[in-house]
């Protein structure tokens, strides 16, 4: 039932991002910024992709995946459409890698060294990267709503 949730909740969450990149009624606003506001849609979108891909797909899938962190708050305008198919990538990636994983997989320890208070099962490291998922898709879609009403003016 737990592992359903997850992929449930991962998968609603991941189609909620690539929703967000293809509402922009503006593809350059993608990647705009302020003195307030260090971090793109574009850049938060590449960072959950390499995430995930990372925490999900190569620890968990054994995809292979070798993140490039840095480059994922570096790289700039990277157009729409590759954003949209890398993010239904991961949708992928991740429904794979928690299909593939037991019960008693949710409750070892996650085989990383990542330190996140409060657990160290898989179990507790995908909520805790749902939870993660959830607070950039937030950022992304205020900044979304706010640049697109300043288009509209």
């Amino acid at each position: 039932m737990l592992k359903e949730s997850l992929k449930s909740l991962f998968t609603r969450d991941l189609n909620k991002l690539k929703s967000e990149i293809e509402q922009y009624q503006n593809e350059q606003d993608i990647w705009r910024i302020d003195q307030n506001i260090a971090n793109s849609a574009g850049n938060l979108c590449l960072h959950l992709v390499g995430n995930l891909n990372t925490f999900v797909g190569a620890e968990l899938g054994k995809t292979g995946y070798v993140r490039d962190r840095p480059l994922e708050f570096s790289l700039k305008d990277v157009p729409r459409a590759e954003l949209v198919s890398m993010v239904e990538a991961t949708i992928k990636v991740v429904g794979d890698a928690i299909e593939g994983l037991t019960d008693q997989d949710l409750e070892a320890d996650y085989p990383l060294v990542k330190v996140v208070e409060g657990g160290s099962s898989i179990a507790f490291m995908l909520i805790h990267l749902a939870g993660h998922l959830a607070y950039h898709l937030g950022q992304i879609n205020y900044h979304r709503r706010l640049l697109d009403s300043l288009t509209i003016q």
